[in-house]
């Protein structure tokens, strides 16, 4: 009697251990990540009143089976669903984090590490990943020379000082590409087609290079010219260590002739001034720089220095620059005495001469190269410079009719993007990829990997050891951490971002299970209460 009693408590003792799982379960239904528990019960022992017996062959007596008396239950297990994925719940948070698969996030608190499926994260105040319900950091791998080192995990700061910034960068390449049309009226004036290239130092400081195009007398071939360099304020800088390509002659014969209201008679220059009086300029004497600029206009050009770059053919052979005339004091001996106009062969420049196949419109030679179409931007080797040579490429242009206008121009790098520069880049935003790879972008155009979530898995993940706060622990039954980790599409597994994991706790089964664990429990209470009536009535034998 005293059996059936003790039977009926155990009885209650186990069913009240469930209902403790259930309500459990229930209270984390909205929990983050939560993983359900069941519990199994087990027999409790038996008291055997008599061994079992086997046959007799002698007697022909049958065997007996043994006489138990079971003393009533307790609790077999309580498992752990957390192989079992929970509802996703979308948060538009980036840093929320939902794994697919069967692997955990690794977190430490500085001395032990510890799992999780709870993927709400944020950035502290020192730049570490870490959860938001504890501050516990999230364990990954570090960059190492650009790539990941799958060694030792570590907290992975994402947003140190040095990841705050991207380092600038000097351009070395660009290219010119479009059209650049003969009938442009552009590219037959003194200024030329301009065409700008936009290029940053070794400090990230952006400057814009004029390039000149002008057309020659030969068909299909144009001059190149550096007219100035701007820096970001459109300031012109000094570019007197600044070359394009080198010093070339261009055969481009044509004969000057003197514009309206100017005269020579001699070596002497006679013109009208701004009121309307005569001047004379002595073009045997020394020139101020005015007068350079007057002599210019008297022949058509609104500045000397394109002036200055006309050259005539000496008897000898040799040629010689208008401006080394000038310089010389002996620019009338180039002046034709007869009608003042001057003879010219052509000019020199300080630059490059692109010559275009004038049957197929395409790019034929550089400085009548063929096997270099590129034209380099020099700074000179002045020491501690942060600018750095361009090369140029103009093997991407042509030459063709474009109803008058040139599409032709510049942009900075190679036509692989490679070589661009770039200035100092602030971190604007952060993105994880679906394999824990994390990346910083920057308002430079640039991105950064900055580390890789790892995560862990286990030989038997139900043995791990619930801590609270949504953490685990590994056991001995679950298998120990190695202390690496793995890449999540190690075994087809991935990471979304924005979203959590939620509880995969199933209400309709829980209140069925309430159901079954309450008639069970009222079933094993009226054991006790008949059994408590049975030893009322021994008791009451004695009356």
């Amino acid at each position: 009697m005293m059996r059936s009693l003790y039977s009926g408590v155990s009885g209650l003792k186990a069913h009240q251990t469930k209902m403790d799982v259930i309500g459990n379960n229930i209270a984390n239904v909205n929990t983050t990540a939560f993983k359900s528990q069941s519990i199994t019960f087990s027999e409790l022992m038996y008291q055997t009143t008599q061994a079992a017996s086997g046959a007799n062959a002698e007697t022909g007596r049958a065997g007996t089976n043994a006489r138990q008396i079971g003393l009533g239950v307790t609790t077999g297990a309580i498992s752990t669903s957390i192989e079992t994925t929970g509802a996703t719940q979308s948060t538009g948070n980036p840093f929320d984090l939902k794994i697919t698969g069967e692997a955990l996030f690794i977190v430490s608190n500085g001395q032990d590490t510890f799992f999780t499926r709870d993927g709400s994260f944020y950035v502290d105040g020192q730049g570490n990943l870490a959860m938001t319900s504890n501050g516990y950091t999230v364990q990954g791998w570090q960059v190492r020379d650009g790539n990941i080192a799958k060694d030792t995990v570590s907290a992975l700061r994402i947003m140190s000082a040095e990841n705050m910034t991207y380092p600038p960068e000097a351009t070395t390449e660009a290219y010119v590409s479009g059209i650049i049309d003969k009938n442009d009226p552009s590219v037959s004036s003194e200024a030329g087609k301009i065409v700008s290239v936009n290029f940053f130092d070794s400090l990230g400081y952006a400057y814009t290079a004029k390039l000149s195009m002008k057309a020659t007398g030969t068909e299909g071939m144009y001059t190149v010219e550096l007219a100035d360099v701007l820096d970001s304020n459109g300031d012109a800088i000094d570019t007197t260590n600044i070359q394009l390509g080198a010093v070339k002659t261009v055969e481009d014969a044509q004969n000057l002739t003197l514009a309206n209201g100017y005269t020579i008679n001699g070596t002497t220059l006679t013109y009208l001034d701004d009121a309307g009086n005569s001047q004379n300029i002595n073009l045997a004497g020394e020139l101020t720089a005015e007068q350079q600029e007057i002599v210019a206009n008297a022949y058509g050009y609104t500045t000397y220095e394109e002036f200055a770059k006309l050259y005539i053919a000496n008897p000898d052979g040799t040629t010689t620059t208008l401006g080394a005339l000038i310089e010389a004091n002996n620019l009338a001996s180039a002046i034709s005495p007869d009608d003042g106009s001057i003879a010219v062969a052509g000019k020199q420049i300080t630059g490059g001469v692109v010559q275009y196949n004038t049957s197929t419109g395409q790019i034929q030679s550089v400085n009548g190269l063929t096997n270099n179409l590129e034209l380099v931007l020099s700074f000179g080797d002045e020491a501690g410079s942060a600018f750095e040579d361009i090369n140029i490429d103009f093997s991407p242009s042509s030459n063709y009719n474009n109803n008058g206008t040139s599409t032709i121009s510049a942009v900075s790098g190679d036509t692989d993007g490679l070589g661009a520069g770039r200035k100092l880049g602030e971190m604007s935003g952060v993105s994880i990829q679906n394999d824990g790879m994390i990346y910083a972008s920057y308002d430079n155009g640039q991105t950064k990997l900055l580390g890789q979530i790892a995560v862990a898995t286990f030989a038997n993940a139900s043995g791990l050891q619930k801590e609270g706060d949504n953490l685990y622990s590994a056991t001995m039954n679950s298998g120990e951490f190695d202390g690496i980790g793995l890449d999540v599409t190690a075994d087809g597994g991935y990471m979304t971002t924005g979203v959590l994991e939620m509880s995969n706790v199933d209400l309709s089964s829980e209140f069925t299970e309430m159901i079954t664990t309450q008639r069970g429990f009222q079933a094993n209470s009226r054991i006790i209460t008949v059994s408590d009536t049975l030893l009322e009535e021994l008791v009451n034998l004695k009356r």
